[in-house]
């Protein structure tokens, strides 16, 4: 199956949402005012964000649409090239250099968005590159977490440093990046906790991390990837700002685009933000993890069949 196939799978049920929705408001209707306003509420409700519903609707208005052809057709396109032009800059592939080695990957985002699974997935697409990969689990205060990758780390022959839960993940994150340095590993994927109730300790425990893996490469980490869940919908816009008070952020991942009806979201993150995606979860199997492709996502979004 292509990747373009595996997008239009997995966006499924937004696709079928907008179209039904832009059906209800375009077809054999006169596109006045009343219907831009129209158009712009149903975008704000499908959760696309009010600069890319306010956007649009300035487009529809200073482009004519062609009542003599099919105008469902014409609004789809200008949705599909708008997303395309949008995101497109925001695509970003996660690469592990030569010279570096580990790639420190830092893993943030709260519990429940499917984080330790990303992770796993993100062990095995390095691993299918031939890359050795080790996972940390500093995410100590949950048992099912450390179990959790242990369970990825067999499946696909990664190392996995850890420690009892309820350790300090400072110590987790120091074993495994100079257990990384001493193997010549190439990867280093580091989970943490997601207890954004408790932010000032959640910072605390970011920072503490942060200085001793400086400790051992005063580079790293690398990378710090945020993971959001599609299906909390506007919630994922607060955790990009929560987040970004707590570490700096170099790029996005969203799982469960699969299972919402409002795909949109990840457009209303890219507009306000301006942060690169790594990668979308279009489903729970192992190889349901996509590198991003605005175009493919454009596409597969205002798929109508």
């Amino acid at each position: 199956m292509g990747i373009f196939e595996k997008f239009k799978i997995g966006l499924n049920k937004s696709s079928k949402n907008l179209s039904e929705g832009f059906k209800n408001l375009v077809i054999n209707k006169k596109i006045d005012s009343k219907t831009l306003d129209n158009l712009e509420d149903f975008l704000i409700e499908s959760d696309v964000g009010v600069v890319s519903a306010k956007e649009l609707k300035q487009i529809f208005t200073d482009t004519k649409i062609d009542p003599k052809k099919d105008s469902l057709n014409q609004v789809n396109l200008i949705v599909e090239n708008y997303i395309k032009k949008s995101m497109k800059p925001l695509e970003k592939n996660i690469v592990i250099e030569e010279g570096i080695k580990p790639k420190v990957i830092l893993i943030a985002g709260v519990n429940g968005v499917g984080k330790t699974t990303t992770i796993g997935k993100l062990g095995k697409i390095f691993s299918k590159d031939n890359k050795q990969v080790v996972f940390a689990a500093a995410d100590t205060f949950r048992a099912a977490a450390i179990e959790q990758l242990e369970i990825w780390s067999e499946k696909i022959g990664a190392k996995i440093i850890k420690s009892e839960t309820g350790s300090d993940p400072a110590s987790v994150a120091f074993k495994a990046i100079e257990f990384s340095k001493k193997n010549n590993i190439d990867c280093l994927l580091i989970d943490t906790a997601g207890r954004l109730q408790n932010k000032k300790n959640l910072m605390d425990e970011f920072k503490k991390i942060s200085k001793v893996l400086k400790k051992i490469d005063p580079n790293s980490p690398h990378e710090t990837i945020l993971i959001l869940d599609a299906t909390t919908g506007q919630s994922a816009l607060n955790q990009v700002e929560e987040f970004q008070k707590i570490t700096p952020i170099s790029g996005l991942i969203m799982t469960k685009l699969d299972g919402t009806a409002k795909g949109g979201i990840l457009l209303a993150i890219a507009r306000k933000y301006n942060l690169p995606i790594i990668a979308i979860g279009l489903g729970e199997k192992e190889d349901d993890l996509e590198l991003f492709r605005a175009e493919d996502y454009a596409k597969a979004l205002m798929s109508s069949n």
